[in-house]
C-alpha cells in the first residue's frame, strides 16, 4: 500500500472490485484514476514540501483532486 494519502482504496472502501470492473471496460474511467493518481501524488509532495507550490497552486490541486474524485463517484453509483 501506498503512503500517499487519499488513494482511491481508502476513499472508496469497498468498490475495489467495482472500480476494476469499470477501468477494464470504460477507456474514460480509466483516464480519470489516471488523472485522480497523478493530481493526488502532486497534491501529497507538495502537502510534504518535497515538491512546494505556491498556497493557490496547492488549493488548486485539490479542488482539481475532489473534481476527479467527484466523477469517479458519479461512474461508480451509475454502474451500480
Amino acid at each position: 500500500m501506498s503512503n500517499t494519502p487519499h488513494t482511491l482504496a481508502e476513499e472508496f472502501p469497498g468498490k475495489a472490485d467495482a472500480i476494476h470492473a469499470l477501468k477494464v471496460s470504460d477507456a474514460h474511467f480509466a483516464r480519470l484514476l489516471d488523472e485522480y493518481d497523478t493530481v493526488n501524488d502532486q497534491v501529497h509532495r507538495a502537502e510534504t514540501k518535497i515538491d512546494p507550490v505556491d498556497q493557490l497552486v496547492e488549493n488548486e490541486l485539490r479542488k482539481r483532486r475532489l473534481s476527479i474524485k467527484d466523477q469517479i463517484a458519479r461512474a461508480l453509483s451509475a454502474a451500480a
